[in-house]
């Protein structure tokens, strides 16, 4: 099954964390046939070079570029329109992928036709995939998620993998918090949703990624996600 990989990539992003990255998405057990690269704004001088390198490597590096720094949901759904494959992987930057991630999930995704978004556990780290901080799963069956996304994301959207149509007849990502708009509206559209429960994934952590989940501007955006929400009747 063909298949391509949506990553999104700003200035402030550490140029040796999208080098693992990339090299996990290029050295996978089942390779993509596109990775499209979404540029949100232009990017360090050092950051335009291991794009350069990785592109000259891998022909399958597609570039999509944003003159002005739009934010994660806009540029997704920008890249989008430019993946040329129906079912699409989500990547971070800073994330890396467990070396089978894409075979399993592919695979999956290949003998369950009715599953329109899948994602797995992951894996949080500090520094290296040696210091394990966290394991976060998420309800595996679609009964089990459509109760849990009442009330938390039930989707790992770093591991996330849907079916490009399905995306965009919902209007695809929203405003922060970008993908649980999204999967709010899948939902209510009926679509099916599966977590596979072993860890995929490596998950950037640091100490100050907690301390951004706060603040006035967080608790408007959440409010905004609630009054959405309940006008959709979720």
């Amino acid at each position: 099954m063909r298949f391509s990989v949506l990553m999104s990539l700003y200035w402030r992003e550490h140029p040796s964390y999208l080098y693992e990255s990339l090299n996990s998405v290029f050295s996978q057990t089942l390779v993509p046939d596109e990775v499209v690269l979404v540029e949100d704004g232009p990017l360090t001088p050092e950051l335009d070079s291991m794009v350069r390198e990785f592109q000259e490597k891998y022909p399958a590096l597609k570039l999509v570029k944003i003159p002005v720094n739009s934010g994660l949901g806009n540029a997704l759904n920008e890249g989008i329109k430019y993946c040329t494959c129906n079912i699409v992987a989500r990547m971070d930057t800073d994330d890396i992928c467990k070396p089978d991630r894409f075979e399993k999930q592919i695979g999956f995704m290949e003998s369950h036709p009715d599953v329109h978004v899948l994602s797995s556990g992951i894996l949080e780290f500090i520094d290296t995939v040696e210091n394990i901080t966290a394991v976060k799963k998420l309800p595996e069956t679609h009964n089990e998620i459509l109760c849990y996304s009442r009330k938390r994301c039930p989707v790992n959207h770093p591991s996330a993998v849907f079916r490009k149509h399905s995306v965009i007849e919902c209007g695809g990502y929203g405003p922060f918090p970008e993908d649980y708009y999204l999967w709010a509206k899948m939902i209510m559209k009926g679509y099916k949703f599966h977590n596979l429960q072993e860890p995929l994934l490596f998950f950037r952590s640091s100490n100050d990624v907690y301390k951004r989940r706060g603040g006035w501007n967080y608790f408007i955006a959440m409010s905004k996600l609630q009054v959405f929400l309940y006008k959709i009747k979720f």
